[in-house]
């Protein structure tokens, strides 16, 4: 039997614990604190066409591929981690937005990707709490979302049941763990357990409760500063988008939060009235082009399952598919080839 340890027990280190211990190998999960990362802090969008970026087709191929495994991913899991398939709005203020919103749509139509140009009243219709001054929309239909902090909780419930192992204890350099190989999936702090390039991004989101009025997730441009507001069916509304470099920093700033209010309230006006519950900070784990490092590594007895940028609750459910079956094939599949840890 195959002996895997784990570092980190965030959702891809579970979703990997829970895949591994499902295929009958011994599983490990070594973590002082399992949820204290950056998945407990994330929205939980599940955007492959609302995060396209140009140049990124190796990743938007593995993102779709990813967001077709969730419906069956939720359902395996057997309770309700408040997934949802109601597509996104990305909307647009003024001509300048307008005119990124008509580049978008042009790119996800050359991608072949579902993605509908509406008209300011129609995307009004669509979302009627958006502000008069909305100048347009783009409507993503296979856009999804998920609620973070159930997801970790039923992954950690599934790896356990599953007969995976969690170990709390903190873990700097993987040869100090007994296995026969061990996945390095700690996030932000992976870098130095593998002598990669790994970044730590900081976003800080802002949580809102008011009425349960907000039907879609809507995601904008104000002024060039990008803003989503998420909507939870109880009420809660998620606000980010902030990026920022400061290294392992997780101060809450007051400036940030007065930014995505501002621009959160152009375009939805209502959430004035919602109250403020809550304001964390997390680190996203980037890497010199943003794509994930996924797969072997220098060390035989290492494999890498980090570096999913803004992408990692969208890409838990192929990244552990794939990690598992490497491990348990001894084969790397053809889908993680672009994200070879080695390739920088």
């Amino acid at each position: 039997m195959t002996h895997v340890g784990i570092v980190g027990a965030g959702t891809i280190g579970l979703t990997i614990a829970w895949r591994c211990a499902q295929r009958g190998m011994s599983v490990d999960v070594h973590d002082p604190a399992p949820g204290s990362g950056a998945s407990t802090v994330a929205a939980g969008m599940l955007a492959p066409v609302g995060e396209a970026h140009y140049g990124e087709r190796d990743l938007l191929e593995l993102s779709l591929t990813s967001c077709a495994l969730w419906p069956r991913f939720a359902a395996e899991l057997g309770v309700d981690i408040g997934y949802r398939e109601n597509g996104s709005l990305l909307v647009a203020l003024d001509a300048g937005d307008r005119a990124e919103l008509d580049r978008r749509h042009d790119f996800h139509r050359e991608l072949g990707l579902p993605a509908t140009r509406l008209t300011a009243g129609e995307t009004r219709r669509r979302e009627p709490l958006l502000s008069p001054r909305i100048s347009g929309g783009l409507h993503a239909g296979g856009d999804h979302q998920v609620d973070p902090r159930r997801l970790h909780t039923a992954l950690l419930d599934a790896a356990v049941t599953a007969g995976a192992r969690l170990v709390r204890r903190h873990v700097a350099d993987p040869s100090t763990v007994d296995a026969d190989v061990v996945v390095i999936a700690a996030g932000s702090h992976s870098g130095p357990m593998l002598s990669a390039a790994i970044r730590p991004v900081q976003g800080q989101v802002l949580r809102l409760r008011g009425p349960a009025d907000l039907g879609t997730v809507v995601r904008a441009t104000v002024n060039g500063n990008p803003v989503y507001a998420l909507p939870r069916a109880d009420g809660e509304v998620v606000i980010g988008a902030t990026s920022a470099e400061r290294g392992f920093d997780l101060t809450p700033r007051a400036g940030d939060a007065y930014e995505l209010l501002r621009d959160a309230i152009a375009v939805i006006p209502e959430l004035a009235e919602y109250e403020l519950r809550e304001h964390t900070v997390g680190l996203r784990p980037g890497t010199l082009d943003n794509a994930p490092l996924l797969g072997r590594t220098g060390d035989p007895r290492v494999i890498a399952a980090t570096g999913h940028y803004r992408n990692g609750i969208l890409l838990a459910p192929v990244t552990g598919e794939l990690i598992s079956e490497l491990i348990a094939t001894g084969r790397t599949p053809e889908a993680l080839e672009p994200f070879d840890p080695r390739r920088f």
